[in-house]
């Protein structure tokens, strides 16, 4: 019989509550304890204070489901193991039992079929820490596991890289003991051991010995109170129970899995395909978990926002590749919910807000990356490679992300060399540095995800006063930063509240139609000829970027800019100002560039 994730949830939180352990909740995904890291990767994570010595108010024993985001290993995810989001299931003894204790309660658990997992006593194997200049080897452990009948030659002394545990680089930690499960395949070397990575040993549970506080000098002081914190990953944990080929047979994705093949409408994947489908199924899983978290995060361009994003985006691409050519992550979400709805009830609460979110990201980046594929594609075909400075042709001009371009790269057995990749970052930063001792300017004070937004805001706002207010309204100077956009543009006036009601307005129309933004490169004449805005009366060179949004606004600028408008939040002018006979200075702001509480059109003298 198949175990389930419910049925492994059930038996882990009672055969711990049995032994004087307190169910607790999982925290939520967003740490409120660590800044310092976007989501909860491991389940002790919620616990640091407790671990360090403060009193649980549920005791010194406790147990529970923790839900995490791990993103260390993101690249690897599409084989049969790795994940980003997961269950981790954990016990805790705070200051009560030892290693004497967790080993016996941790056999007992992996050998008993009526209360735990039914594993067969020879299968399993076991490392421990070798010691270093500072601790010694933890000979301790490995005779609590002989003692339970461990033979020799099941125990494996590892170094620090592979048996000690830490969250980060300071903080509570210690040696651990790693437990491996052989699954019967064959030794890759006469080395082959558990934590090699062929395979052959696959970790189900880690039992951690917390022992030591280690400061920032890099000081180990003991702990007043030593700490079991334990990990048991419940994917891997089934597919190893169920002597699945991998995680994406279990019932946690097979519902998943199934309805990609049914969109894809695949019955027997190449090895390509299989993984664009382990990808996608891993992904909309985790980037559901995250939107469905009561913190209300949305998919943006900064910390957990953008790794939302990603997740979707890389998502959307691998959808593509599949030939999957209409919106399609939403039709994933309720196999998500009737795989996990039951335990994490935040998911059917927040139900409406995941799937808005997840849609407009979809609509917001399929035009993005076909476009920017389209023409990756083209190049491999035309040079037979991807370079630095195409990864980079590719970032700047169609907003699409470096990260695929590897990854594209790496799937037609390249590398992209991301030294030349930056060193054209820097070119096009000294090209906008020194584009603003000119008058025609786009003002940027870096390259950040604030100031490309602002800076693509401001063409926006260039065309409104040029489209509502007259046509000799044309821009003389920009200035942008992170906190704002200010442009100057030729008028003798200020705006009316009612003009600037209108501006406003026509701005964040442009945005909510989330229109594409490309450039072209063509001579000065041609780009007068296009209707394009620019300062014909000053001298360009021979060519010319020429950005247009959607077909609304046409511009010469050297960028950079966002890909689509709606990446854009909502905008508003905060203030005007005459700064001489004929020019009117104007600053704006998008919403969530700015949290203060600006007065609506404040006007300075």
């Amino acid at each position: 019989m198949q175990m389930t994730a419910t049925e492994l949830r059930r038996r882990y939180l009672k055969f711990f509550q049995e032994r004087g352990h307190a169910v607790i909740p999982s925290a939520s995904l967003i740490p409120q304890l660590d800044p310092t890291v976007l989501f909860q990767s491991a389940g002790m994570q919620p616990l640091v204070p407790y671990l360090l010595g403060q009193p649980h108010p549920d005791g010194k024993r406790l147990v529970n489901v923790q839900k995490c985001i791990r993103t260390d290993d993101i690249n690897e995810v599409g084989d049969t193991f790795h994940l980003t989001f997961f269950e981790m299931l954990g016990n805790w003894s705070l200051g009560d039992y030892w290693k004497k204790e967790a080993i016996e309660m941790a056999m007992e658990f992996l050998l008993d079929p009526k209360i735990g997992l039914g594993l067969e006593k020879q299968v399993l194997h076991f490392t421990v820490f070798e010691g270093d200049e500072q601790v010694p080897p933890d000979k301790e452990a490995a005779s609590a596991w002989e003692a339970q009948g461990i033979s020799s030659d099941q125990i494996h002394y590892l170094p620090y890289k592979d048996n000690w545990w830490a969250l980060g680089d300071t903080g509570p930690q210690g040696p651990d003991t790693e437990i491996f499960v052989d699954i019967n395949t064959p030794k890759c070397s006469a080395d082959c051991r558990p934590g090699c990575g062929c395979g052959k040993f696959v970790e189900i549970w880690n039992l951690v010995f917390m022992s030591y506080n280690r400061g920032e000098d890099g000081s180990l002081t003991p702990l007043k109170k030593k700490n079991i914190d334990t990990g048991m990953g419940l994917e891997r944990a089934l597919q190893v129970l169920n002597k699945q080929p991998s995680v994406y047979e279990t019932d946690v994705f097979k519902p998943i899995v199934e309805k990609i093949y049914e969109i894809a409408r695949i019955t027997d994947p190449s090895k390509g395909q299989l993984r664009s489908i382990r990808i996608i199924a891993d992904h909309i899983r985790s980037a559901a978990m995250a939107l469905a978290d009561d913190q209300g995060l949305v998919p943006s361009n900064l910390e957990r926002g953008y790794v939302i994003r990603r997740l979707l985006r890389v998502a959307i691409r691998h959808g593509l590749q599949l030939g999957i050519d209409r919106f399609f992550l939403g039709e994933l979400v309720p196999r998500v919910l009737a795989a996990l709805g039951e335990e994490y009830d935040e998911l059917v609460r927040n139900k409406d807000h995941m799937l808005s979110e997840i849609e407009k990201e979809e609509k917001r980046f399929r035009n993005t990356v076909r476009r920017g594929l389209r023409i990756a594609e083209k190049t491999l075909d035309e040079k037979g490679e991807l370079t630095g400075n195409d990864a980079f042709m590719l970032f700047a001009t169609y907003g699409f992300p470096i990260e695929m371009t590897v990854q594209i790269a790496e799937e037609n057995g390249q590398k992209i060399d991301l030294a030349e990749f930056r060193k054209e970052f820097e070119r096009h930063r000294q090209i906008s540095r020194d584009a603003t001792q000119q008058k025609f300017t786009s003002g940027l004070a870096d390259h950040s995800e604030e100031v490309i937004r602002l800076h693509t805001a401001t063409h926006l706002l260039h065309a409104a006063l040029h489209n509502l207010i007259g046509p000799d309204v044309y821009q003389k100077g920009s200035n942008i930063t992170k906190q704002r956009l200010r442009l100057d543009v030729q008028l003798n006036r200020k705006l009316t509240a009612k003009e600037l009601t209108q501006v406003e307005k026509w701005v964040n129309d442009i945005i909510q139609r989330d229109l594409p933004i490309t450039f072209e490169t063509m001579s000065p004449q041609e780009a007068k000829k296009q209707g394009a805005l620019g300062f014909f009366g000053e001298k360009y060179g021979d060519q010319v970027k020429v950005y247009s949004v959607g077909d609304v606004s046409k511009e010469i600028c050297s960028g950079p800019h966002v890909s689509q408008t709606g990446i854009l939040s909502k905008f508003r002018i905060v203030r005007q100002k005459r700064i001489g006979a004929d020019t009117l200075r104007l600053r704006g702001v998008l919403e969530s560039d700015d949290k203060d509480d600006h007065s609506k059109h404040q006007e300075a003298s």
